[in-house]
């Protein structure tokens, strides 16, 4: 199973990122309920690692964050521009929480790939790269909205969610709550 930890986006900030996405008028944008900030992608895990990993999760003290997302960016890859990402504005807590989390799969006996921390949400996504016009439109919105500044929601917990893969994009499953619900959830 596809899984990794992170934070789902409020319903309250899908509308303003819609506005942004409809603004940029190409790629694939997210939909609004698959909108998250990932704090640790954990890659294919089988059922006893899950159940080690919750109980390592079960015990990682959670102090509410003020998050908010501040700026537009781009994700390459390889030779192409693969994602328009909103960036965090940088939060310790959260940076803290992220080292916990990793510290916490660490524990479950779960190996970690190497990568820098860097806390955004992805918004849209662009297949095998930019027509000419397309990247005339994100370098436009990049102009003119790139300094964006939605509001600050407050985080008082994390989600172990499942990845499906679909040939529409990813498809999301919040599998448990923390601190709030037991694990499984239904």
């Amino acid at each position: 199973m596809r899984v990794f930890l992170g934070i789902m986006l409020p319903e309250a900030l899908w509308g303003a990122v819609a506005a942004l996405q409809a603004e940029l008028g190409c790629g694939r944008p997210v939909a609004g309920e698959a909108l998250h900030l990932t704090l640790l992608f954990l890659g294919d895990l089988e059922l006893p690692e899950l159940e080690a990993l919750h109980e390592a999760l079960a015990e990682v003290p959670v102090a509410p964050l003020e998050l908010s997302l501040a700026g537009l960016d781009v994700i390459e890859g390889g030779d192409r521009t693969r994602a328009l990402v909103l960036k965090l504005r940088a939060h310790p807590g959260l940076e803290a929480l992220q080292a916990k989390l990793a510290q916490a799969a660490r524990r479950a006996g779960l190996a970690l790939e190497r990568r820098r921390f860097r806390p955004h949400v992805t918004i849209a996504r662009f297949g095998k790269g930019l027509t000419e016009t397309q990247a005339a439109r994100l370098g436009h919105l990049l102009e003119s909205r790139g300094d964006v500044v939605l509001p600050a929601w407050r985080v008082t917990g994390f989600a172990l969610i499942r990845s499906h893969l679909t040939r529409a994009g990813a498809e999301y499953e919040v599998l448990a709550d923390y601190p709030e619900a037991p694990w499984p959830a239904k």
